[in-house]
């Protein structure tokens, strides 16, 4: 398991999608110690991006820019076929808009993950993977990107000297693969808060999550999602993080490697 040791014993990031005009992100953030802050092209406006921005800065929480595809009808999550150029510009364009709003808000933009079907897009859609690294190294190569272990964004990230945040989710559903059942599928947002909150501190202390064929696959994860816009949402993020302080694991974003 890629987690740092203290005398206190392992520690892991709990990070969430925030700024999306859903869900409760005062809540969240009691929680989590990362935000991934929309950017505008999924969802979010102006005012709410400075609003979850200067929230996270009050509550010592890193602020991530969550890229995304521009489609705010479907919320980010339909496969868009972006011309690698057009994605790369799309991208320079949401990054640069939530630093400026971090700034102001007393912040500052700490890691790229992308959102949605672009996040699960770049696990294998090499164009794409490329047209979003090209985006960080052009910005700023000390960003790190955070994804999916061994997705080929990841991959290629690193090959670029770019450090890499390897992210598990604690209510979404594995394929035997390692990649995440898609959302149009049954039974790929896990709902029972005690399962999840159990699932994640197993995560943590063994590395390893069944899949939905019951097999059981490695993952190699620094922080985990608690998604803000699902149902229940801040409840299974309480109880998550309940169980890892019993486990005693500590909750921290790790700082980046700069």
């Amino acid at each position: 398991m890629a987690t740092t040791q203290r005398s206190s014993g392992l520690v892991v990031d709990l990070n969430a999608d925030l700024g999306e005009g859903v869900g409760d992100d005062e809540a969240m953030l009691d929680v989590v110690t990362s935000a991934n802050v929309a950017c505008g092209f999924h969802a979010g406006s102006a005012a709410e991006l400075l609003a979850t921005c200067r929230a996270a800065a009050a509550a010592g929480v890193r602020v991530g820019a969550q890229v995304s595809y521009a489609d705010r009808e479907g919320f980010g999550r339909r496969f868009i076929d972006v011309e690698p150029a057009a994605l790369t510009a799309d991208i320079l364009y949401q990054i640069g808009a939530l630093e400026a709003i971090a700034r102001s808000a007393g912040t500052s933009v700490a890691y790229i993950k992308p959102h949605g079907a672009l996040y699960n897009s770049i696990v294998k859609h090499e164009r794409q993977a490329r047209a979003v690294i090209e985006a960080v190294t052009e910005y700023d190569r000390n960003l790190p990107l955070m994804g999916l272990p061994d997705s080929l964004s990841l991959r290629l990230a690193e090959a670029a000297g770019i450090q890499v945040i390897t992210e598990a989710f604690a209510d979404r559903a594995y394929q035997p693969d390692g990649t995440l059942v898609p959302r149009s599928e049954p039974g790929a947002v896990l709902t029972d808060t005690a399962a999840i909150a159990r699932r994640v501190v197993d995560l943590v202390v063994e590395g390893s999550v069944t899949a939905v064929d019951g097999s059981t696959i490695r993952i190699d994860a620094e922080s985990v999602c608690l998604h803000g816009d699902t149902p229940g949402a801040v409840e299974h993020a309480r109880a998550v993080r309940r169980s890892l302080d019993d486990a005693g694991i500590v909750v921290a974003a790790q700082p980046n490697a700069r």
